[in-house]
């Protein structure tokens, strides 16, 4: 047995929230051991319009030993609940995706499966929504803490905050531990002659720097990943034919802060609203084919709650992955590994996934081949499960108003979401894979709310005793309802924990 030659050094390209993400999360666990340069230019700028996340960045603040209070205040972050979905399945319907889950206890297949059976029944117990504990705060402004036990254990919770402000935040607590942060812009980048493997970038003053371990953190252009090592692309356009984005901050309208993020669909795609302490986060996410620039932005301006803050940032993207996420001793984060829309909030996600994983593949300085592939693969998996969790949205309507939605509802969609699609329908199962991001409440939240209704139910739930069900259906609407009334506001709640960046 041989021992392995460790990496002495990582050198990540570039900043902004993935670069700042991935040298926290190597000095916090890699600091003692090797060295971490980070290079970036304030010439160039970042897209840093990612605002919402999911669940798990809880765990990623949580692993980097943040304050929870002081992350809030520093990032003017908000609570977020879920997603509320505007005229996603035809105009004029609402749903809500929650966190959390449906019901009392964990087991939503369940809780589900006796709704179902209810219904089948002809029991009117109200829609799945009611027995959502996030779902009926968040539609009040109400925010509260997760706990182990009772009720409070079924809530669950993410965040809005301001993507620039989180990238300096973690430079600050990665630059406390250590890395070492270099200015500049990069003018080539050295191969090793025999390996490919990347030795050094050379900047535009002459410094090089070198390093074992490449993280290739430059955004679209993916000067490591496809640039110098032409790794190629996936494009899954067909199946997710948005290729633009418009970002606007505006004013707080007057409203409270909700704490959840809205998606409203339009005619060309669909606009984000966002609410964080300072400023509401608005977007249009639109499709080139069926909309023109010009229209997108009169529909963005129509619908903002304040007054515009900036002139709209605009963005160009073409939905996929690269072929490889980790190619010799390159391995590419954020933006230069791909691009999924940000409708279900699962940029920053991606960043920590990938991050999660090469810390659990972490190689020397021979780079394994099998090691490479592994990850690889568990990454690609990532990328194709969100993937059909997004085309879901589209593809499960009813409208045909426009031409992406006539176009969308009738494309094919890969085999993976169709059989998922099959299996719910049949009878609300759920054909659930291990380390799948999305959880059996979000594939329910979003198949429901877009119209697809179980024809059955599982026969095993046939032996309850129709009465019990029924009592236990209404008392555990009630117990949900009151407890959503006691929480207090999000602001309220902000307030009292301290995480007030401004009165």
């Amino acid at each position: 047995m041989q021992s392995p030659d460790p990496i002495r050094s990582i050198v990540i390209v570039g900043g902004g929230t993935a670069g700042w993400m991935a040298a926290a999360a190597f000095a916090r666990n890699l600091g003692r051991h090797l060295s971490i340069t980070l290079v970036e230019s304030e010439d160039i700028g970042t897209v840093g319009v990612g605002e919402a996340t999911i669940p798990p960045i809880k765990l990623f603040n949580a692993m980097l030993g943040l304050d929870e209070a002081e992350f809030m205040r520093e990032t003017r972050a908000t609570y977020k609940l879920g997603i509320r979905f505007h005229d996603w399945r035809h105009l004029g319907q609402d749903y809500f995706h929650p966190f959390g889950v449906y019901g009392l206890k964990p087991e939503l297949g369940h809780f589900l499966q006796f709704w179902l059976r209810m219904q089948a029944q002809g029991h009117d117990i109200g829609p799945v929504s009611d027995y959502s504990l996030c779902t009926l705060a968040a539609l009040q402004g109400r925010m509260g803490r997760q706990s182990d036990d009772g009720a409070m254990a079924t809530f669950g919770s993410a965040y809005h905050f301001d993507a620039g402000l989180y990238a300096r935040y973690l430079r600050r607590y990665s630059q406390q531990l250590g890395v070492i942060r270099v200015e500049g812009l990069i003018a080539d980048v050295q191969q090793h002659p025999e390996s490919g493997n990347v030795q050094s970038v050379r900047l535009k003053d002459g410094r090089g720097i070198a390093g074992d371990l490449f993280i290739d953190c430059s955004g679209f252009r993916g000067l490591l990943i496809e640039q110098t090592l032409g790794t190629g692309y996936d494009d899954w356009s067909h199946w997710l034919p948005c290729d633009r984005a418009m970002a606007m901050p505006c004013a707080h309208g007057g409203a409270q802060i909700q704490p959840y993020t809205s998606s409203t669909a339009r005619e060309g795609g669909w606009q984000w609203h966002i609410p964080l302490q300072h400023r509401v986060g608005n977007g249009y996410v639109y499709s080139s084919r069926f909309v023109d620039d010009d229209t997108a932005e009169a529909t963005l301006r129509a619908n903002l709650e304040g007054e515009p803050l900036a002139e709209p940032n605009r963005l160009r993207f073409q939905t996929g992955r690269r072929k490889k996420f980790w190619n010799k001793n390159v391995v590419a984060l954020g933006l230069a590994s791909g691009f999924i829309e940000p409708l279900e909030s699962t940029s920053i996600h991606l960043i920590q996934s990938g991050i999660n994983k090469l810390l659990l593949h972490f190689p020397d300085r021979s780079f394994a081949p099998a090691n490479i592939e592994a990850y690889n693969r568990r990454q690609h998996l990532d990328y194709e499960r969100i993937r059909d969790f997004i085309i879901l949205h589209y593809h499960a309507t009813a409208r045909d108003d426009s031409g992406l939605w006539r176009y969308t509802r009738t494309m094919e969609i890969p085999d993976s979401l169709a059989h998922k699609i099959e299996v719910f329908r049949e009878r609300g199962a759920f054909a659930h894979a291990a380390e799948e991001m999305f959880t059996p409440t979000s594939w329910m939240a979003v198949m429901m709310g877009q119209g697809i209704i179980p024809q059955s139910h599982d026969p095993l739930v046939a032996y309850e005793d129709i009465a019990t069900l029924r009592d236990g259906f209404a008392r555990m609407k009630d117990h949900l309802k009151q407890l959503a009334d006691t929480l207090p506001t999000q602001h309220a709640y902000l307030k009292q924990n301290g995480m007030l960046a401004i009165s």
